[in-house]
């Protein structure tokens, strides 16, 4: 049994962690980089350790730096949060070649999972749906015309080392498509250090619907309920809940099932996320497994009573699960705004700087998860999330009227925040209808822009 938990990360899951180590009698140990010397998850840890300058390729990428953290602050067990290394095979099997427990699943697991082509493979012969698309890396030009024309156009160009909206790009027609596979390739070169990419058929005007798992280490895996992420920007997640609007009983059952078999055909063990996209028809195809803690847990969180990073501490500790699936109720509704330092009507540049003054609203059923405070300075160097707004009540127009007040309190003075938008989109007849799909966002800001 290890006492001493390293946190790899910054920012409100930081926090988020320190709070839950606190609450399991564990002690935490955060790192920073002098661009967040004064940054929250630094000041309220047990220990903090600087691990190097502003650039995270020097700090919260520094695998070494990270593991001599750990070794001399005596720390026996790394969580890594999400983004960063959360999902880095290499850096989960230097902590186990280290003796330092990482939380989260299994080196071979993340590298399996990882590579978007060989993921669809395992996926189809545990017998989950997934997208038509080329059988693995596509090895060159021609092979892609190929592939594309027996599934049709139009197609997304993917990286197989992808994630986070990174690397892909949509194909119309077959004059497009050199070009478009030569900037995926390029991109995921660069962000992913693997330039190989897939081919996938465009599920035209889809719902992203997304099923939390979480497994012990002796082989039982629990699915908690679903997540909705359709409202997405350049396929980046904006607004998150739970239960799906789209969902039905056996709409649910049917891809609980699937993500446990996932899951299983995988020997995953912690928390992980399986997302998979879901037609008018309500078909759903397995799109990526996600191998980490998701930025939208408490929506997950609130609606199950099931404490996400406590359990995953726990199953990292060798416990099996407290509960079974037939634990499971979803209760109420949950909705997650995130609130980001960003400018909406500059094209969402970022906003970093000085926040003078703040208010965060509170109550029965409002959560808000952050590292801001009053005079803290937000570096330009990191994500520009700033908060997550998360509230729960006992229905879904409850809990999109809690919503709209909490965001109309919610104040942040000194930086451009994306507040106001935000609200918009909670105030918009699709939203409320529940019928927007991953397109909604782009017609809308293409509306807006339209109206000036």
């Amino acid at each position: 049994m290890w006492k001493k938990v390293l946190i790899a990360n910054r920012g409100e899951i930081a926090v988020r962690i320190i709070h839950a180590c606190r609450e399991a009698g564990l002690q935490s140990v955060t790192v920073y980089s002098t661009a967040d010397r004064n940054a929250l998850h630094a000041e309220i840890a047990d220990e903090s350790v600087c691990i190097g300058p502003p650039s995270v390729q020097e700090s919260y990428l520094n695998q070494n730096a990270l593991i001599a953290a750990c070794q001399n602050t005596g720390a026996q067990a790394l969580h890594p949060g999400f983004g960063f290394l959360s999902e880095s095979a290499e850096f989960a099997r230097l902590c186990e070649e280290n003796g330092i427990v990482f939380i989260g699943p299994s080196p071979e697991s993340i590298a399996m999972l990882g590579d978007k082509a060989r993921a669809k493979e395992t996926m189809k012969k545990a017998g989950v749906s997934v997208v038509p698309g080329s059988d693995g890396a596509v090895p060159s030009v021609e092979a892609a015309k190929k592939i594309a024309a027996e599934i049709g156009y139009p197609v997304l160009v993917k990286a197989s080392a992808g994630g986070g909206g990174r690397g892909i790009r949509r194909v119309d027609n077959e004059a497009q498509l050199e070009e478009q596979m030569l900037v995926a390739k390029e991109e995921a070169r660069r962000f992913f250090g693997n330039d190989e990419v897939y081919l996938e058929k465009l599920i035209i005007e889809p719902h992203h619907v997304e099923i939390q798992i979480i497994a012990d280490r002796m082989g039982n895996t629990v699915a908690l309920g679903e997540r909705d992420c359709s409202m997405q920007r350049r396929n980046q997640k904006v607004i998150e809940e739970s239960p799906s609007p789209l969902m039905t009983p056996e709409l649910r059952r049917a891809m609980q099932e699937a993500a446990v078999r996932a899951a299983k055909a995988c020997g995953y063990y912690n928390a992980g996320t399986i997302e998979f996209l879901v037609d008018d028809d309500r078909n759903f195809y397995f799109m990526e497994m996600n191998t980490r803690i998701q930025v939208e847990h408490p929506v997950t969180e609130w609606v199950t009573g099931i404490d996400l990073v406590q359990t995953q501490l726990a199953v990292a500790q060798g416990q099996p699960l407290l509960f079974t699936q037939d634990d499971i109720q979803v209760r109420g509704h949950a909705i997650e705004c995130r609130i980001n330092a960003e400018d909406p009507d500059h094209d969402f540049r970022p906003s970093p700087g000085t926040i003078r003054s703040l208010h965060i609203p509170s109550g029965p059923g409002v959560r808000v998860d952050s590292a801001m405070y009053q005079g803290y300075t937000i570096p330009p160097y990191y994500d520009s999330m700033i908060a997550k707004l998360i509230v729960h009540a006992p229905t879904r127009a409850q809990a999109i009227m809690k919503m709209r007040w909490a965001l109309s309190e919610f104040i942040v003075d000194g930086i451009d925040s994306n507040i106001d938008f935000q609200l918009q989109l909670i105030k918009n007849k699709a939203f409320e209808a529940g019928t927007y799909d991953n397109t909604f966002l782009e017609h809308f800001l293409s509306e807006e822009k339209k109206n000036g």
